[in-house]
């Protein structure tokens, strides 16, 4: 799990493509790598990756075929900018929102502004997740936790603030930049819920099912 704050940002350094699946270098930054161990969860503008090797200024990861279809992560070239976040540990703060690293859809930049000192940014959604988008309601984009301001059909906003902007790469995207996006959990486990079967819903506890499991 991640809160979507971002603790720095680096940059991809090697990639070795292997029967489908990548094997990456990521050269971390200002990343503090002193906590790391083998097989920790460190992730790359939004995507959960796991590190294989790692170093004071690097880690290793294999990216699977399904991730690179899925995600942005198939746009990487040598020297791409990303965010990077740690996994959460239980005693963090939790200055964001839960962010489980898992990317739901690839959205898409439709337009920039600046509004006073801030920037605010139009993000055209995939059809399939509109749905899981509120106002006023999270969404993990790059990695980034944002607060939605509006969303007309597919298309949403988020205001950027200078800080956010300038310690994220953020700051490099353009209209047409590809961006990952995770809706927030609540909105994917209550629309599960919602949608269960009706005998699911209704189904409750009675002594007979006490029995069957063990309870007298």
């Amino acid at each position: 799990m991640f809160t979507g704050i971002i603790a720095a940002t680096g940059k991809i350094a090697n990639i070795e493509p292997q029967n489908g699946d990548w094997k990456v270098t990521v050269h971390t930054g200002q990343l503090d790598m002193d906590d790391v161990q083998l097989g920790d969860s460190i992730a790359a503008n939004g995507i959960c990756l796991t590190a294989i090797e790692f170093g004071n200024d690097y880690y290793v990861a294999d990216v699977s075929g399904e991730t690179l279809k899925v995600t942005t992560a198939g746009d990487w070239k040598v020297g791409t900018p990303v965010n990077l976040e740690k996994a959460l540990r239980l005693q963090d703060r939790l200055g964001g929102h839960l962010v489980s690293g898992h990317v739901d859809g690839v959205g898409v930049v439709k337009n920039i502004r600046e509004e006073g000192r801030s920037w605010r940014y139009d993000i055209e959604a995939p059809l399939p997740l509109a749905k899981y988008i509120a106002a006023k309601g999270s969404i993990c984009m790059n990695g980034i936790s944002l607060t939605v301001n509006q969303v007309d059909a597919c298309v949403f906003d988020v205001n950027i603030v200078p800080h956010t902007r300038q310690e994220t790469t953020i700051k490099d995207f353009t209209e047409g930049t590809r961006v990952n996006l995770e809706v927030d959990l609540l909105a994917r486990y209550l629309e599960r819920m919602m949608s269960a079967p009706q005998a699911e819903k209704s189904a409750s506890i009675t002594p007979q099912f006490l029995a069957e499991n063990g309870f007298k």
